[in-house]
């Protein structure tokens, strides 16, 4: 059976709301009790088995450390291995498989998270990673659904893009998947990300190794359950446990390495970058190397602002999950004229929050991911306590003995260049130099050179030049900028997401560019009527 099959066409997954009485609500806590009261042994699934070692870690909510979720298999070298033997071997019948398979396969696996996985996937997050019931429901529900609809939208377009062809010839483009196996390496933040990475390199034919973050392996083990019903096959997607220099070490050093997808810090990923460079002479063709690493997102507020609409930007964008997205708004820069209805508004808002369990829904904010994150943030605080350039003025406490959790907290600089201006903190706190309504320009070119990364920032003003201004002098500051909004929140489809400078390659998980990173393109030429002398007209007398 032969046709040009039209895909389903892809429309953002609605956000529930989970609003007391609703069926969402009641489903949600349903799952999440029933997470809570079972232990779980997740093990490693290479070559379509599942596959335990005599080494275990446990998994622990980071908002209760002393309850154990269950354990999974941590992995040696001999099952980084295994992983890319399996993948090699499923290889020659995947990338053999006709497109339109492998899209069926992908959209069930979105279907099968819009309904049945919804609340599992969703209560995994929630208690593997900590976060609250909305912030994982635009997270494990919607935009891993998203990218799994609208990746399917996107391979068919890419194959439907063919050359012209002249008079006696057909010119046509074949998409291969790249000669080899990839490397996904995920980060604990996004449940999404760690679904899309491995399965938007699937979806163009390519056979991977997943490495999840240790953080985040609790909903990796669900994610892989629906990739199993969905009815990816054995060996297509291995799920391995390894410490990242254990896989490196056998990965990168592999003929057959073909290339990584990553999410994570700019120190790693230059690492990976740097290994992969002195191993260029090993591998069989040259790989591909896709990353979204660090931020220092920034929120510039013009004097024209509106004050709610700044306070809004920043509670939200820089405290949802608390902070621990690559896009969570870390720096900002408010005009003196706006500087006390601002500070009255947000340390209003702040007080306002709820900090505890993610079971309890009034809890805006919850735990950061471990205790090595506590650690580095507390360090960040109490530094600031004690320098002169520094005041907190919300939060600024921390407590350990239950769960790891950190009070949003607000420091006001006098320092535009403050550390906590320009390092990244992956964390709840926001820093905020207030600068002279009159050098909004000048704030412009110290917001740029301040630091390395470019993946988000907004720019809130109600003055239309200011905007332009700040549009342009900032265009390389953020591969994801936004207009009197928040820094955060790209939606599939929409805002394809990304940035350069340290903050990655910028190839925009969510838009068609990503998945052409994973396929190489063959020319075919057919002349249907050949030569069959060499001589040309003009070699002939007059």
């Amino acid at each position: 059976m032969n046709g040009f099959f039209n895909v389903p066409v892809p429309v953002n997954e609605p956000v529930l709301n989970y609003a007391v009485g609703s069926e969402e609500r009641k489903a949600l806590k349903e799952a999440l009790a029933a997470a809570k009261a079972t232990k779980v042994d997740v093990p490693m699934y290479i070559g379509g088995k599942e596959v335990r070692s005599n080494k275990t870690a446990e998994m622990r909510p980071p908002h209760e450390h002393q309850h154990v979720l269950g354990t999974y298999h941590v992995s040696d070298a001999t099952h980084v291995t295994q992983a890319i033997e399996a993948a090699l071997a499923a290889k020659p019948r995947w990338e053999a498989l006709s497109w339109e398979q492998r899209a069926a396969i992908f959209l069930k696996a979105a279907d099968l998270i819009a309904g049945p996985y919804r609340a599992k996937l969703n209560a995994a997050t929630m208690l593997g990673q900590s976060k609250n019931a909305y912030q994982a429901e635009i997270d494990s529900a919607c935009e891993i659904i998203d990218f799994l609809r609208f990746n399917v939208h996107f391979m068919s377009q890419i194959y439907s893009e063919q050359p012209q062809s002249a008079k006696g010839i057909w010119n046509r483009i074949e998409y291969r998947p790249l000669e080899g196996f990839i490397y996904a390496l995920t980060p604990f933040n996004f449940t999404a990300i760690a679904g899309n990475l491995p399965s938007s390199a699937a979806m163009m034919g390519n056979v991977v190794v997943w490495k999840p973050s240790n953080t985040q392996v609790y909903s990796a083990n669900v994610l892989m359950e629906i990739f199993n019903e969905a009815g990816v096959p054995a060996g297509v997607i291995n799920l391995i446990y390894p410490s990242g220099p254990v896989a490196a070490e056998v990965i990168f050093k592999h003929r057959d390495f073909a290339g990584i997808h990553f999410t994570g810090s700019t120190g790693v990923f230059q690492d990976i970058w740097k290994t992969i460079g002195n191993n260029i002479h090993l591998y069989k063709t040259y790989p591909r190397i896709v990353g979204e690493t660090g931020g220092k997102d920034f929120v510039m507020v013009h004097p024209s602002a509106k004050a709610d609409v700044v306070v809004t930007a920043l509670a939200r964008g820089a405290f949802e999950y608390q902070g621990q997205k690559c896009s969570a708004a870390s720096r900002a820069y408010i005009p003196n004229n706006l500087w006390p209805v601002v500070k009255e508004g947000l340390v209003k808002e702040i007080n306002s929050f709820n900090l505890g369990s993610v079971e309890d829904f009034r809890n805006f904010v919850n735990a950061v991911i471990d205790e090595k994150s506590f650690d580095k943030l507390a360090a960040y605080i109490e530094s600031a306590k004690q320098d002169a350039s520094c005041e907190i003025i919300a939060g600024g406490g921390y407590d350990k003995s239950k769960g790891w959790f950190i009070e949003p907290t607000v420091i006001v600089t006098t320092n535009p260049k403050y550390t906590t201006m320009c390092e990244e903190l992956f964390g709840p706190v926001l820093t905020i130099y207030v600068y002279p309504e009159t050098a909004f320009e000048e704030t412009l070119d110290v917001l740029d050179s301040t630091s390395e990364y470019a993946l988000t920032g907004s720019i809130i003003s109600q003055d239309r030049y200011a905007i332009e201004l700040a549009t342009w002098k900032l265009r390389n500051a953020a591969g994801n900028f936004y207009i009197n909004d928040k820094p955060t929140g790209a939606v599939v489809g929409q805002q394809p997401f990304g940035g350069a400078r340290a903050s990655g390659t910028n190839d925009k998980a969510g838009a068609m560019v990503n998945l052409l990173r994973w396929v190489s393109m063959r020319t075919i030429k057919e002349t249907f009527v050949p030569p069959v002398k060499y001589t040309y007209d003009f070699m002939k007398e007059a």
